[in-house]
C-alpha cells in the first residue's frame, strides 16, 4: 500500500494549507481527498506536489508492505 501520511506533515512544515493548494495552486479537491484516503493518484499529481512543496517523492509518500496471511 502507498501511504501519503507524510504529505500532511510536509505541508504543515512548509506552511501550506489544503485551502492554499486549492485556491493558490489550483489543486482539485478530489485529488486531496484521494490522497487523504491513500488512493492511487497519477505521477503527474505527485510531481505537482513535489514542485509546490519543494520536496522529494519519498518526503510525501511511502510504501507500506501489506501483511500477507
Amino acid at each position: 500500500m502507498i501511504s501519503y501520511n507524510n504529505l500532511w506533515s510536509v505541508m504543515k512544515e512548509k506552511g501550506i494549507s489544503q485551502y492554499a493548494l486549492i485556491k493558490k495552486y489550483n489543486v482539485s479537491p478530489a485529488q486531496i481527498t484521494r490522497l487523504k484516503r491513500n488512493e492511487s493518484v497519477s505521477t503527474h499529481t505527485i510531481e505537482m506536489f513535489c514542485k509546490i512543496l519543494d520536496c522529494k517523492v519519498e518526503d510525501i509518500m511511502e510504501y507500506i508492505k501489506d501483511n500477507e496471511s
